[in-house]
């Protein structure tokens, strides 16, 4: 795998981050603001940073949409105005979306402040936005539904505590934070088995989820070298090594094929059968609006 470098501006990402860590400090007792500020402080000095961007692709043919019956749900149903398909794999012009890309090593030595604002999973026309998404341990993960209907959320983790909580009314958000990293932790809903969903829990800030132009970015890492993981639900792991130098930018690339749908291995908790939906769900022709 080869690397290429430019020169890049410094960003703003990690300082953010600080600021949001920071955030309390200063509030309460005056004896809490040396132990906050030392949490707050991040491990290396920013301005020495460097950046990561890549692109996820896919090259081969995706397996077709499938159609979710959502009549026993008629709000639902209206949301999507009746064309309610899901694509497991989510390719548009040779990008892939709903890959989780993370550093998986070469941050083992340092420890990064939990980020105080939340990552919020919202549960709209029964379908679980975003479909990937990556938080810290004791980042607030905030589950949020939307419908007017009731859902509940089943989290199936191996390292972290599973939790299975239901949301009856329109509007409601439940808290909850995992512990420990894992990826990934899948999510499902119990009432309405068509809805997944996929958490990634990393120790450090460098994560993001691919959109539908296949992009990544992640920006102020420490100068080294690293291993960048792309995780995909049905596709399976991929790694890259990248080298990252103090103002510029490495880009990194994976691609994954049609062929991998036959043999991948997807590392996460209690494994979900993408083709498990019941009466619910049958396959078709990949056209309509999808999800």
């Amino acid at each position: 795998m080869r690397t290429r470098h430019r020169t890049a501006k410094a960003a703003t990402g990690l300082a953010a981050l600080l600021v949001l860590a920071g955030g309390v400090v200063g509030c309460g007792d005056d004896d809490d603001a040396p132990a906050q500020a030392a949490q707050a402080e991040m491990p290396f000095d920013v301005a020495t940073a460097g950046h990561v961007q890549g692109m996820v692709m896919f090259e081969g043919t995706p397996p077709p949409p499938v159609s979710l019956d959502m009549s026993s749900e008629p709000e639902c149903d209206d949301h999507w105005n009746g064309q309610t398909q899901r694509e497991e794999v989510a390719v548009q012009d040779g990008h892939l979306a709903n890959v989780f890309v993370y550093v998986k090593e070469g941050l083992e030595d340092l420890t990064f402040p939990t980020p105080q604002q939340a990552v919020v999973i919202d549960q709209v026309g029964c379908a679980y936005t975003p479909h990937v998404s990556g938080v810290m341990p004791g980042q607030t993960l905030t589950l949020r539904n939307s419908d007017p209907v009731m859902h509940n959320v089943n989290a199936s983790p191996q390292v972290n505590r599973p939790f299975n909580f239901s949301q009856p009314a329109q509007n409601m958000e439940t808290n909850r934070t995992f512990t420990s990293p894992e990826v990934m932790i899948p999510l499902r809903c119990d009432v309405h088995g068509w809805m997944q969903a996929y958490v990634g829990v990393v120790a450090h800030p460098y994560h993001a989820a691919t959109a539908q132009a296949g992009t990544f970015d992640l920006s102020e890492l420490p100068p080294g070298d690293y291993v960048i993981e792309a995780w995909h639900p049905r596709l399976g792991t991929q790694e890259e090594q990248v080298t990252v130098e103090t103002g510029q930018t490495a880009e990194v690339s994976f691609t994954f094929t049609e062929a991998m749908l036959a043999t991948a291995v997807v590392p996460l908790g209690d494994p979900i059968d993408p083709h498990d939906h019941h009466s619910h769900v049958h396959h078709v022709a990949p056209t309509g609006r999808t999800r």
